[in-house]
């Protein structure tokens, strides 16, 4: 996949949550994660059996405003909000931090002031932060991977490899 992309959670209170989300990012080639006041400790995150913070670089932040990320990375809320953009009319930045807010509460306007970009599932309520987070990281992988143009119909074959991950499938 081209670029990279790292993801983090704001005020986040539940360690199974992050430990969920951050598990899903180190699958889909996460490079980074982080939180922004969370109140647990990492340790406790045991949700997270893939090792996550031995495995990639994890930052705790203790507010929004020492929120510190690589150059050029663009700062992407996930919120319901009226003003933000729709996931399927969102162009992912090449190199991105995304960023959720807590389980039962919003993104602070801090950090709102902060992203570049504000993005929203198109739900009906909010989701789990672990599976918005993982819509978010899917629609990354499938619009920036090398994955190629879905075919018009489930009868055409779509453009690009057919076999990106390199496994073997059963044939039907």
């Amino acid at each position: 996949m081209r670029g990279y992309f790292g993801i983090g959670v704001e005020r986040l209170s539940k360690p199974m949550n992050a430990g969920n989300l951050f598990r899903t990012a180190h699958a889909f080639g996460g490079s980074f994660v982080f939180t922004i006041g969370a109140t647990y400790s990492v340790n406790a995150a045991r949700s997270d059996t893939s090792r996550t913070p031995e495995n990639l670089p994890w930052y705790d932040y203790p507010s929004a405003a020492e929120l510190n990320l690589p150059q050029d990375c663009q700062l992407v809320g996930i919120e319901l909000l009226d003003e933000a953009i729709e996931l399927p009319r969102f162009r992912h930045p090449l190199r991105a931090a995304y960023v959720l807010g807590p389980e039962m509460g919003s993104l602070s306007p801090e950090l709102v002031a902060r992203c570049q970009h504000v993005l929203k599932i198109p739900t009906s309520f909010c989701v789990n932060v672990a599976v918005a987070g993982a819509i978010v990281m899917y629609d990354r992988l499938i619009t920036l991977g090398k994955f190629g143009e879905r075919p018009l119909s489930p009868l055409a074959k779509g453009t690009g490899p057919s076999n990106p991950g390199g496994r073997q499938g059963k044939r039907l």
